[in-house]
């Protein structure tokens, strides 16, 4: 690791945006009070009906009589997977709508469900319950966050029932899958670059490089046939790299900026959104992969009754419409979705600071990025930086917390024992409360910085509430990432999210780079790559 650049491992870390507030509840046993409970992850409204499988993970079985929590319950909506057409959704009183979860499309502020999706949920539970013999025995939607690779495998699964995540209609995708009318206006895959790509006059220049991109992505299909052009004229082919599902395009775009990619395949309009934010981002719109592509909501196949439903309801809230383009200005155009852009001042300060995450990760067997990576959320690594609650420094530890025996570190005003003990304890809450041979160590990691933001109590009852509610405790994304969020907010579910990004793309980007600069010695070649 230590061969990495150093100013290129900085920007790796300062790159992403959109950071949250830092936690205060460091106590060794924190008892804080969650936010409301939100029901946009689940409704216990509806009627007992036969479905297709077995309940999501649910134990119904270790159930205690009358327990009315959904899991243990056949009946609860939206918990168990089963297929149909509308009418069997109006039996169950719930239309699953699948996303992604993420600013400005779908997330939960206080305990309540904001951006486009959730506005377009609530306004299709009032189209859904339009009809006056309804009365009081209304239809619910029910809002889905799930990683994007997953959205067509779970409704065809019987997890949800439609798809609003801003899926592009191609050929492959309509194999497998029924899409209402467009719900956006026309758009065009093109090219970003930024500060590290080479020159490029035409897609042909794209021939023999590497070009990052989800596998589940449309921008797949789209590279794919310009590999078949290449081909066609005796070419070398582009290179793809897959990369994770749970990325979204804002997070390609931001390594982008940063010089961590040299570039993306993303739609138009997407790079508007960071006008002004991302200052190294090239918009190539000379550079067009798929022209005149347009997103839709995605069905399951033999749906007829859905599809009219919901291309009525398109029809009249889609993008261009009057409600469509309030959204688009509300949550795209008129939306804040940076709060930090990157300077000197935070590449100095992990300049000075990165051998004391190296000397303390490698003693607590921790990888050094990934602390350095709390260390960034949590204060910029600014060991000035104090809380309201009196959280000190760069890790943000309570003086309770470091002076405690489990910790012990003094004089956390100074720089390198407030990271010695910042370190010691996410050591402490990932052996205290998660050595579990059933909990992998990634998620070890993932569960210790949720007890580092909200108090290893509160994440013990929300492991255990993840369980009652047939979601795997030992799973923080997707599982007991959606507890917290409903119970908390925003800010721990943000907070995990944040620090994982910023450690995953040293880990996804250092790959390469360190395979190329062991290339470049072999052969006697060196600059600046190895510096």
């Amino acid at each position: 690791m230590t061969g990495f650049p150093t100013r290129k491992l900085s920007i790796l870390l300062l790159a992403a945006g959109l950071l949250c507030a830092c936690g205060d509840s460091q106590s060794l046993e924190n008892e804080g009070s969650g936010s409301p409970t939100s029901s946009v992850v689940a409704s216990e409204s509806g009627s007992a009906l036969e479905t297709t499988t077995e309940p999501l993970e649910a134990n119904a079985s270790s159930a205690p009589p009358g327990d009315l929590n959904p899991a243990a319950n056949p009946e609860a909506p939206g918990l168990r997977r089963w297929v149909g057409d509308l009418d069997a959704m109006e039996e169950h009183r719930v239309l699953r709508i699948l996303t992604v979860y993420g600013p400005g499309r779908f997330h939960l502020d206080e305990g309540r469900g904001v951006g486009i999706v959730a506005e377009m949920a609530t306004r299709l539970e009032e189209h859904l319950n339009k009809d006056p013999e309804r009365k009081h025995i209304r239809m619910f939607t029910l809002v889905i966050p799930i990683a994007r690779d997953q959205l067509v495998p779970a409704l065809l699964a019987g997890r949800g029932d439609v798809i609003a995540a801003g899926l592009t209609i191609t050929s492959e995708r309509q194999e497998i899958v029924d899409f209402s009318i467009p719900a956006s206006k026309v758009l065009n895959e093109i090219l970003v670059t930024g500060p590290s790509a080479p020159q490029l006059d035409q897609l042909e220049d794209l021939s023999g490089k590497t070009v990052y991109l989800r596998e589940s992505s449309s921008y797949r299909e789209s590279v794919d046939a310009l590999n078949d052009r290449l081909e066609a004229q005796g070419l070398p082919l582009i290179d793809i790299e897959v990369m994770p599902g749970s990325l979204e395009d804002d997070d390609l775009i931001e390594m982008v900026n940063a010089g961590l990619l040299p570039w993306a395949v993303v739609d138009d309009y997407k790079p508007q959104m960071w006008e002004g934010v991302f200052k190294d981002l090239v918009v190539r719109n000379d550079l067009v992969f798929r022209e005149g592509g347009r997103t839709a909501w995605a069905l399951r196949k033999d749906s007829p009754l859905l599809k009219a439903s919901v291309d009525a309801f398109l029809k009249k809230n889609r993008a261009g419409t009057l409600y469509g383009n309030i959204l688009i200005n509300r949550y795209v155009r008129d939306f804040d979705w940076a709060s930090n852009a990157l300077g000197d001042e935070d590449y100095q300060r992990f300049n000075d600071l990165q051998y004391l995450f190296q000397k303390y990760g490698e003693l607590y067997e921790m990888e050094y990025l990934f602390a350095a990576a709390q260390g960034y959320q949590e204060s910029r690594l600014d060991q000035s930086v104090r809380s309201h609650a009196g959280a000190v420094g760069v890790m943000q530890l309570l003086p309770s917390t470091a002076s405690d025996k489990s910790v012990g570190i003094p004089n956390i005003h100074e720089v390198e024992p407030n990271i010695h003990a910042g370190i010691k304890y996410m050591d402490y809450l990932r052996d205290r409360y998660f050595d579990d041979p059933e909990v992998t160590p990634l998620n070890q990691a993932l569960l210790a910085l949720g007890a580092y933001n909200a108090g290893p109590s509160r994440m013990i009852r929300l492991r255990a509430k993840a369980a009652e509610r047939g979601y795997d405790p030992n799973v923080w994304f997707d599982n007991v990432e959606l507890i917290a969020a409903e119970d908390i907010g925003r800010e721990t579910v943000q907070y995990v999210s944040n620090i994982y990004r910023y450690y995953l793309t040293y880990r996804m980007v250092a790959k390469q780079e360190l395979k190329r600069a062991e290339a470049r010695r072999a052969i006697g070649i060196s600059d600046a790559l190895d510096q």
